[in-house]
């Protein structure tokens, strides 16, 4: 005879004995949703031993193998899941939730069904479309996917067998994506406050909105204050500095999530009444002296910022345009030093410690501070720009002032 084995508790025998006669057969189960690893086994016996010439019996579990007959049992038979989710291959991304499957006991698999759904209803001003799909998942392995998600929404992927015996659930929130453009920018002429609504979290949370402002004056329109900085997610106005009537503002706000910076929210506010401050004095005096054998332009150049200023540098800027608007780009983008497979690029020719008027020899071939002030080919049209940098924590403000040198 065979005693009950003693394998997973939750095997379910049948016919459920304590002893079983030898070549008893019977069949496993499991409680729902999990399966035997061996669904039909039966008692039999073996030589243990030989004994003054007589071998010596002992029980053993043999278990079914197709059609090839019965094979010893050598391991404990246990209730398992049949369907797995194969590890480290979930894919969770802004729009689309997908998983590799495998399935162990390919009978057990069939009808199983895999949904997605919204874990919650939504609500304004994020609303989420619910996914009505499913998807029944056929053979012993597959791929399955929930496409055409929300982002930064929580969705349940659930795996089941009818009528509800489910084999596989987990919550996953998709990935974060750039946030919409900032509605509602405005400016108070009278304050000088810049205001704009605040962004929903619908595409990820809201870490900071970040400005670009460009200020022209009336009074001198070659003279451009640029300043670029971020703000806290939860603020939603800034007050322009030396806010005046006369200035022609240009801003752009964009949110910012984990993803990156969103679209940019673009206006211009035209000034209003007449300029009454007097501009910054950062012209520079006289036309350049320019040698274009030596490929040199002498220009004599006054500081933007008073001496005592403190962490600003003036640079020297040399670009190979006219345009304006590539012009204000320059102004405030990052620039190299100059480098000779670009040298049709704008870049810093040289970084000045500028505290009162000077004259300064462009194009003379000199490295200063990492700075080749390199010299100008011959025929071309240049334009040079004097940038003050002003570096900050969180803002960072150039102010330009140009001068145009002749071919």
């Amino acid at each position: 005879t065979c005693q009950r084995p003693q394998w997973d508790p939750r095997l379910q025998m049948t016919p459920n004995q304590r002893n079983y006669r030898q070549n008893d057969e019977v069949m496993l189960s499991c409680p729902q949703g999990l399966h035997p690893s061996v669904t039909e086994v039966k008692c039999a016996s073996e030589v243990k031993s030989i004994t003054h010439g007589k071998p010596v019996y002992g029980e053993v579990w043999m278990r079914r193998n197709g059609t090839a007959g019965w094979i010893r049992i050598r391991s404990d038979v246990e209730c398992m899941e049949p369907l797995q989710i194969v590890a480290g291959t979930l894919e969770v991304s802004a729009t689309s939730i997908k998983l590799n499957w495998t399935c162990r006991f390919p009978d057990a698999c069939q009808h199983t069904r895999a949904t997605c759904r919204l874990a919650w209803p939504s609500s304004p001003p994020c609303e989420a479309e619910e996914v009505t799909g499913e998807e029944i998942l056929q053979g012993q392995e597959g791929t399955f996917a929930c496409p055409i998600l929300q982002p930064f929404t929580v969705y349940t992927v659930t795996i089941s067998l009818p009528p509800s015996t489910v084999l596989f659930t987990w919550q996953f929130r998709t990935k974060e994506t750039v946030p919409d453009k900032p509605q509602n920018l405005s400016l108070d002429a009278s304050t000088g406050l810049l205001r704009w609504s605040a962004l929903p979290s619908c595409k990820g949370e809201i870490l900071a909105y970040q400005l670009s402002i460009t200020a022209r004056s009336a009074r001198d329109s070659s003279f451009l204050e640029i300043e670029r900085l971020q703000v806290n997610g939860s603020v939603t106005e800034y007050a322009l500095p030396e806010h005046g009537p006369g200035r022609t503002y240009v801003v752009t706000v964009q949110g910012v999530t984990a993803a990156g910076a969103g679209d940019a929210s673009h206006r211009e506010f035209p000034g209003s009444g007449l300029e009454t401050s007097a501009p910054l004095d950062g012209s520079s005096g006289g036309a350049p002296d320019i040698s274009p054998s030596q490929g040199t332009a002498v220009l004599a150049l006054r500081p933007l910022a008073p001496p005592h200023a403190a962490q600003r540098e003036h640079q020297l800027v040399v670009a190979a345009s006219r345009d304006a608007a590539a012009l204000a780009a320059v102004c405030s983008a990052e620039l190299p030093p100059f480098n000779g497979s670009r040298q049709h690029r704008a870049y810093v020719a040289a970084v000045l410690n500028l505290t009162a008027p000077a004259h300064f020899v462009l194009g003379d071939g000199t490295l200063r501070h990492g700075y080749y002030n390199a010299p100008l080919p011959p025929h071309g049209n240049y334009t040079v720009l004097l940038r003050l940098v002003h570096h900050g924590q969180q803002v960072e403000l150039r102010t330009t002032w140009g001068v145009r040198a002749a071919r």
